[in-house]
């Protein structure tokens, strides 16, 4: 509708133009031809150059006309141009607004399926609190169950416990041992049996490894002399728990004791030769010291 009224502002003067132009170079009336006709070939009639002159004033109307409606043409094309300048954005704007509801409905989902993950999130967290929790309690079972192991390993080693030994090294022929002013322990270092090594030959001392119910003998074999005694005791710690003894004038003497004792950790058991008195042995090992767990408490 515009574009048709800009081309008609812009024909409509050219064709008054042409009308005005055509109507001035009309012939007059057969009189006005009769009058041309005799009038000198240099001379122009008075009546055409006053039409000429009339038709002047019409062409600047219309050129004024002409140039009114051209501007009026350049106005109205800026302000099309303008419209479709605002136009554009608009369209743009509804296009944008057509998809706002398309990328809400894309978001509605998004959050949708973030809750989802969420919740699935925390269920898997859950199960692997729960599994974490079921670990440490088979771990602390498993730790338990390898410490009662290792116990009950302990304690059959521990259970195991028995040992025999004589004083002389194997190979010795015969020796005497004291007398001696003062009580002096005896070293049985021919060791016939250690198991559990809880004797030590030497120092002599049996040192018990576990709490419990342990049995001890000793053998003492010794000259007959009138002025000396063959006699030992066995110790527990510093206490003295039982005394063998024996003496005459000739020949050979020999005396044994023993005792059931209950033992600490640590505690020590061992025999000491009596002060004054002699002790006599051979290769067939007269003096033995033994003892063994009887069980544990």
């Amino acid at each position: 509708m515009h574009r048709q009224r800009i081309e008609m502002a812009l024909i409509l003067p050219l064709v008054l133009l042409s009308i005005c132009c055509v109507s001035a170079a009309e012939p007059q009336d057969e009189a006005e031809k009769v009058i041309i006709s005799t009038q000198p070939a240099g001379n122009k009639p008075q009546s055409v150059l006053n039409q000429q002159q009339n038709c002047i004033p019409d062409i600047n109307s219309v050129l004024r006309d002409i140039s009114v409606q051209l501007a009026e043409v350049k106005v109205e094309m800026k302000h099309l141009q303008r419209q479709n300048e605002g136009n554009k954005p608009q369209s743009v704007l509804n296009h944008q607004q057509n998809c706002i509801p398309d990328i809400n409905s894309v978001l509605r989902d998004i959050s949708v399926q973030l809750a989802e993950v969420k919740v699935e999130m925390k269920h898997l967290q859950r199960q692997n609190e729960a599994q974490a929790a079921e670990l440490v309690t088979i771990k602390t079972k498993a730790n338990i169950s390898e410490k009662q192991v290792e116990a009950l390993r302990k304690d059959r080693e521990v259970r195991q416990v028995a040992f025999s030994a004589a004083l002389l090294v194997s190979g010795s022929e015969t020796t005497t041992i004291g007398p001696f002013n003062t009580h002096t322990n005896l070293i049985f270092k021919n060791v016939f049996e250690n198991i559990g090594n809880a004797y030590n030959p030497e120092t002599g001392l049996f040192t018990a490894p576990v709490r419990g119910a342990y049995h001890f003998e000793f053998y003492i074999f010794g000259p007959g002399e009138t002025s000396h005694p063959s006699a030992a005791i066995l110790m527990k710690n510093e206490q003295k728990i039982c005394f063998a003894y024996d003496h005459q004038p000739s020949y050979y003497v020999k005396s044994a004791n023993g005792a059931t004792l209950l033992l600490e950790v640590g505690d020590i058991v061992f025999v000491r030769q009596w002060e004054n008195s002699k002790i006599y042995d051979t290769c067939n090992n007269h003096n033995t010291f033994s003892g063994h767990l009887l069980f544990t408490m």
